[in-house]
């Protein structure tokens, strides 16, 4: 016996230009964690250059999600829980990204090991909101069912 709950509409699915710049922080964010690895294991400085410039790219595509994530919340009413969550992941990435950067602004030698450490904590976080980003779960629906 299978339960469904209706709760009116369904749940709505990302924005497509809101996908875009969610799904763009991710792999830049990601860039800035390989290149402090490869920083932390060849000291090349250009690595550590590498790194703050895909974490600064990061820090955009991850502002403008965070505005429309924003934005998102105050348009979805009383149905706020999984909007609110995806914000506050959105919020964490932006701030850890921010702290990051300014570590990365330092001089090379300076920024191991915490820029390694913050650059593997934005990876997680952003991917962890880009995941919750996508994930458009529908009360009552089966995989590849239509309302």
């Amino acid at each position: 016996m299978v339960a469904i709950v209706d709760h009116g509409r369904p749940a709505r699915a990302i924005h497509p230009l809101h996908a875009v710049l969610l799904a763009a922080s991710l792999p830049l964010f990601l860039g800035g964690l390989l290149c402090d690895m490869a920083y932390s294991r060849s000291f090349e400085i250009q690595w550590s250059n590498f790194a703050a410039w895909l974490i600064a790219g990061g820090m955009v595509f991850a502002g403008f999600s965070l505005l429309w994530a924003f934005i998102d919340l105050f348009r979805a009413g009383r149905r706020r829980g999984r909007g609110l969550v995806y914000f506050v992941l959105l919020l964490i990435t932006f701030a850890l990204g921010l702290v990051n950067a300014f570590v990365h602004a330092r001089d090379a030698w300076g920024i191991m090991p915490d820029g390694l450490i913050l650059s593997a904590a934005v990876a997680v976080t952003a991917a962890l909101a880009t995941w919750f980003g996508f994930s458009s779960l529908r009360i009552g629906a089966r995989m590849g069912e239509t309302r």
